[in-house]
């Protein structure tokens, strides 16, 4: 005999999850915005910060929500999987802000900003996949997508600390970047982790 009681918890889980998908978005958009205007902040360290704050709250509704519900839509190593991985992606996001402000980032390098660009193309993907998820039918076009961004990540972060100790410069600015650039790269590959997450998660339920 069929529960209905289940039927509006299965869609809270998709409903928060694409909640942190566009939460994820939103902070990757204001990281690209932040560099594209620094050293003039705008204020976007701060909403940076409340999204983070945001992440947070969505990943404790989520978490909460699985342990008070008997059957889930998902499997629950998935779904929580995927709301500490959404989450690390805006954490990184937010402490790369972070960065700028405390090493006293002068300007931004073009590769941060390249780099900025690719995520917020991942986080595109994701935010579109998250929304499409309830259907598990023909999200195998976002993690595609994610994957080839994440290589290119990848191939600018390697060029961008290339240049760093190619030019002769001062080796503070140098550590600097390395650890900007790094926090950058950890962001991008976890948008990838999720995209293996959603792979995984259309595999079991198709």
């Amino acid at each position: 005999m069929p529960l209905p009681s289940l039927v509006p918890k299965d869609r809270v889980f998709f409903d928060l999850f694409n909640e942190a998908g566009q939460n994820t978005l939103r902070a990757a958009r204001m990281l690209q915005a932040m560099l594209e205007s620094w050293p003039d902040d705008q204020g976007y360290a701060r909403e940076l910060l409340l999204a983070e704050q945001e992440g947070d709250r969505i990943t404790h509704d989520i978490i909460q929500r699985l342990n008070a519900t008997f059957v889930t839509p998902l499997d629950r190593e998935d779904i929580y999987g995927l709301a500490t991985t959404l989450d690390d992606v805006v954490d990184y996001i937010e402490e790369t802000a972070d960065f700028l402000g405390l090493y006293q980032i002068e300007a931004p390098m073009a590769q941060a900003q390249e780099m900025a660009n690719v995520l917020v193309g991942s986080c595109v993907q994701l935010a579109s996949a998250l929304q499409d998820l309830r259907n598990f039918k023909d999200l195998e076009k976002y993690w595609i997508e994610i994957h080839r961004l994440e290589n290119d990540g990848d191939r600018i972060s390697r060029d961008a600390v290339a240049s760093l100790f190619a030019n002769g410069i001062d080796p503070m600015v140098v550590i600097r970047w390395k650890d900007i650039f790094g926090v950058l790269e950890r962001a991008i590959d976890a948008t990838e982790s999720v995209a293996h997450i959603l792979e995984g998660i259309v595999i079991k339920n198709a």
